[in-house]
């Protein structure tokens, strides 16, 4: 307490309340994803992962039932401060009276989710799974020219929509349902323009589905490339967000690992908050390509968090992880970016944005240079270790200890 109280006193002198960050950050959800726990795998096919999507490594202990999942997303739970939604993909349905393709997909194959998220106050996010399917026609599903497979997406898509609906109403909580796929080619395409009229009419088609736009946020995501499609994406930057600008209800989702390498989405955060009463966010870290490793503390994920904040956007802006690293303890890695992300937040909160603000507007650019580099040395470390004894969870040096027992007494047993 002690030396919270100093740093109170630090901050305080440049107007920064950190009682109140403390008590803004804790209203603050983030969802949490799944996927990080078993490798994108899901529970309605045992093949490969396919669609322009990768993850490497074999480390040991990998969840490979619904209730193993959900017991290691309690345990990270338990290790996170703030407050959290759960991160679903249709692929995670759960089967007790028989498989269904995903097209007929309904919210009774979420059930079991809904009460893991009543149990655990959550909320629930949701992205239809345009991958790892036999139906995925040559690598391609809502852009696809057989009309077949367009169709079979299109009802998948709709029926993800009911599910969100679902979700939303069970527990009180907007649903941000993201729609993206791996639609592309490998090399050079010689017609661009007509697959993403297919994807354009495709992705309008499923939105024709009725919901209550004040519970379902339907979400455009982009992409570069991937494996398999490095010439050409129908869903690119350009075609997202002009397809949200021009479909009301529909939202931009950034994820900052879909851009090429020199773009920086903390950039285009305050340039889309212009324009849109709401965005999302996928968060990752991207090493070279969109590579998902887990998200750690550094320079770009401060400076997405200092914009949703400075902004103030923070009811404006859905967040989310999205990264999965199978080369590592996935428990630990859960845990790394969930906190790596809070910690941003936090830093965020407790940047002197009016004073910097002030600076920049009265053209004292020299002393905003100088603000700007002494604020990187205040005493966050004790704001962000008061914050986690206020939620009850173990500080920085402690939770490892529990990440290895719960390895050695749970992880280690699988199969």
């Amino acid at each position: 307490m002690n030396r919270y109280e100093e740093a109170k006193k630090i901050y305080a002198a440049l107007g920064v309340d950190t009682d109140k960050a403390i008590e803004t950050i804790k209203g603050l959800p983030v969802s949490l994803h799944c996927w990080q726990g078993d490798d994108v795998k899901g529970f309605d096919q045992d093949g490969p992962l396919t669609g322009g999507i990768q993850t490497t490594g074999n480390y040991p202990g990998k969840a490979t039932t619904p209730a193993e999942l959900m017991q290691d997303m309690e345990k990270v739970i338990s290790l996170c401060p703030g407050k959290k939604k759960l991160n679903l993909h249709a692929c995670y349905a759960i089967f007790e009276d028989g498989f269904v393709d995903r097209d007929r997909l309904e919210p009774k194959h979420f059930a079991k989710w809904v009460e893991f998220a009543k149990k655990h106050n959550l909320g629930i996010d949701f992205n239809p799974t345009f991958f790892s399917h036999p139906k995925c026609k040559d690598g391609l599903t809502l852009s696809s020219p057989d009309e077949a497979t367009r169709l079979f997406w299109i009802e998948h898509g709709k029926a993800c929509i009911r599910i969100s609906q679902y979700f939303a109403e069970e527990t009180g909580v907007p649903c941000v349902m993201n729609i993206w796929t791996g639609d592309g080619y490998k090399d050079i395409p010689a017609d661009r323009m007509g697959p993403r009229m297919r994807y354009k009419e495709s992705i309008e088609a499923i939105l024709s589905e009725p919901f209550d736009k004040s519970k379902v946020k339907p979400c455009v995501e982009s992409k570069v490339f991937g494996i398999g499609v490095e010439a050409f994406t129908a869903g690119s930057a350009e075609f997202s967000l002009s397809f949200a600008a021009s479909h009301d209800g529909c939202l931009p989702l950034m994820d900052n690992g879909h851009y090429h390498p020199t773009e920086v989405v903390s950039d285009k955060i305050p340039a889309l908050l212009c324009f849109f009463p709401e965005i999302a966010l996928h968060i990752t870290r991207p090493i070279r390509w969109d590579s998902d490793h887990v998200v750690l503390f550094d320079d770009e994920t401060k400076e997405m968090a200092k914009e949703i904040v400075r902004n103030n956007a923070v009811d404006r802006v859905y967040m989310a992880l999205d990264y999965f690293d199978a080369s590592i303890n996935r428990i630990s890695a859960w845990t790394v970016g969930f906190r790596s992300w809070q910690k941003a937040l936090l830093n965020a909160l407790l940047t002197p944005n009016e004073l910097l603000k002030k600076l920049q507007d009265e053209n004292r650019l020299t002393e905003l240079m100088v603000v700007s580099e002494e604020v990187k040395t205040l005493p966050f470390g004790d704001v962000w270790q008061y914050y986690c004894e206020t939620e009850g969870v173990p500080a920085d040096g402690e939770w490892f200890a529990e990440v290895k027992r719960y390895e050695d007494e749970v992880l280690s047993l699988r199969k």
